[in-house]
C-alpha cells in the first residue's frame, strides 16, 4: 500500500508538467500566428499606400498636361478682331457642309457692318477688314472648344454653332497650333464647329484638352475609390 501511494505521487507531477509544456507551446504558436498575420497586413498596407501615391501622381500629371494645353491655346472671342460675322438661326441638324460653305461665302461678299437676309438666314457682317478672304471650299467638322489648326495655312475659316444663338464665323487663316473658342454665347452652348478652306487630306485634331482632362478626372476618380477603402 505505501508503494502504490508513492507511485501515484510521482506520476501526478510528471503529468502536470507535460500539460504545462503543451500549454506553453500552444501559446507561443498562437503568438507567432498573430505576429505573422499583422506583419502581412502591414506589408499589404504599405503596398496599397504606394499604389495610392502612384495613382495620385498620375492624376496630377494629367491635370498639369491638360492645364498646359489650355495655357498655350490662343483664345477666340465673340466680336474680336478675327470675327468675320455671324448668322441666325445658323446651322440646323440637316444642314450639310455645302450649306456651311454657302453661308460663309455670303458673309464674305457683304459690306462691312452690313445686315442681310438670304438662304433662310439673317447675316451680320462684322466691321473687321481682312487682307484676303478666299472662298470657303472643303470642310471638316468637329466638337469641343479646343481645336488644333496644325502648323498653319490649312484652314481659313472657323464656323461654330451655338444652340439657340446662331453661328459665329472667324477668320483663322493667320493662326496655327491650338486655339480655343467660347463654350457659351450668352446662355447658348456650343454644339459643333466646322473648319472651312481645308487643304486636301487634312484632318483637324479637336478636343485634345478635353481628352486629357477626361483621363485625369478618370484617374482621380479611381484614386479616390482606393483612398476610400
Amino acid at each position: 500500500m505505501p508503494k502504490f501511494v508513492y507511485n501515484a505521487r510521482c506520476w501526478a507531477p510528471r503529468t502536470y508538467d507535460k500539460l504545462k509544456v503543451s500549454e506553453s507551446l500552444l501559446a507561443r504558436h498562437l503568438q507567432h500566428c498573430v505576429r505573422l498575420h499583422f506583419s502581412r497586413r502591414a506589408m499589404q498596407s504599405n503596398a496599397v499606400s504606394k499604389y495610392k501615391v502612384s495613382l495620385l501622381c498620375m492624376a496630377l500629371c494629367g491635370v498639369m498636361v491638360a492645364s498646359s494645353h489650355d495655357a498655350a491655346a490662343f483664345g477666340l472671342q465673340m466680336g474680336d478682331s478675327h470675327e468675320v460675322g455671324c448668322l441666325w438661326p445658323g446651322v440646323q441638324k440637316k444642314s450639310g457642309d455645302q450649306k456651311r460653305a454657302t453661308y460663309v461665302n455670303h458673309l464674305l461678299g457683304m459690306s462691312l457692318g452690313a445686315i442681310n437676309f438670304a438662304n433662310g438666314q439673317v447675316y451680320f457682317r462684322s466691321n473687321q477688314a481682312f487682307t484676303s478672304l478666299p472662298a470657303a471650299t472643303q470642310a471638316s467638322n468637329g466638337g469641343g472648344r479646343v481645336i488644333s489648326l496644325g502648323t498653319g495655312g490649312l484652314y481659313t475659316y472657323l464656323f461654330a454653332t451655338y444652340h439657340g444663338y446662331g453661328s459665329e464665323v472667324w477668320y483663322v487663316g493667320n493662326l496655327r497650333g491650338i486655339i480655343m473658342i467660347p463654350f457659351l454665347a450668352g446662355r447658348a452652348y456650343l454644339t459643333s464647329w466646322t473648319l472651312l478652306g481645308v487643304a486636301s487630306g487634312a484632318v483637324p485634331d479637336g478636343g485634345v484638352t478635353v481628352m486629357l482632362l477626361g483621363v485625369a478626372l478618370g484617374v482621380l476618380a479611381l484614386a479616390r475609390r482606393f483612398l476610400m477603402r
